[in-house]
């Protein structure tokens, strides 16, 4: 499974005082703990207030999915109506890495891992051929690459 990374500003009007941001993240780490999230320590004090944002690690793929997760905690921590920014995907180099960047282009496709005689991992991706008449492969290659580190081959069938 996938670990998504939501940002998410917790106080887009700035009117929260240094104490209730202070309390809010006493609570988003209750709450996060609570259902197997996790949140990357900041000090939202320090921050602009017009970006004290979070950042939560939340398994899942569906990125719809783990943004509402991450507003529905901030909300009840906060007592706020956050805004979420960007969910990235920390990568591990494993397959399901593999087929969400396939999905994050619509795709889906057939993964295979061997080693070189180096003993690094090659992966070998397996596309149908319509795939790539309307995504480069080249585009397709360089997010795979950089999400596995390791070296990818890209066929068609």
């Amino acid at each position: 499974m996938r670990t998504a990374v939501v940002r998410v500003n917790v106080d887009p009007s700035g009117l929260l005082t240094s104490a209730q941001l202070d309390q809010g993240m006493s609570v988003l780490l209750g709450l996060a703990d609570d259902v197997g999230a996790e949140v990357v320590q900041a000090t939202l004090t320090a921050m602009p207030t017009a970006r004290r944002e979070v950042e939560l690690l939340i398994t899942g793929s569906v990125a719809d999915a783990v943004k509402q997760a991450a507003l529905d905690l901030c909300a009840r921590a906060f007592g706020t109506t956050p805004v979420a920014g960007v969910v990235t995907y920390i990568s591990r180099g494993t397959d399901d890495d593999a087929y969400g960047v396939l999905a994050g282009f619509g795709l889906t496709g057939q993964i295979n891992r061997s080693r070189d005689g180096e003993g690094f991992d090659v992966v070998y991706v397996t596309l149908r051929e319509t795939d790539l008449e309307h995504i480069p492969e080249s585009r397709i290659y360089t997010a795979l690459e950089a999400s596995l580190n390791c070296e990818v081959h890209i066929r068609t069938e």
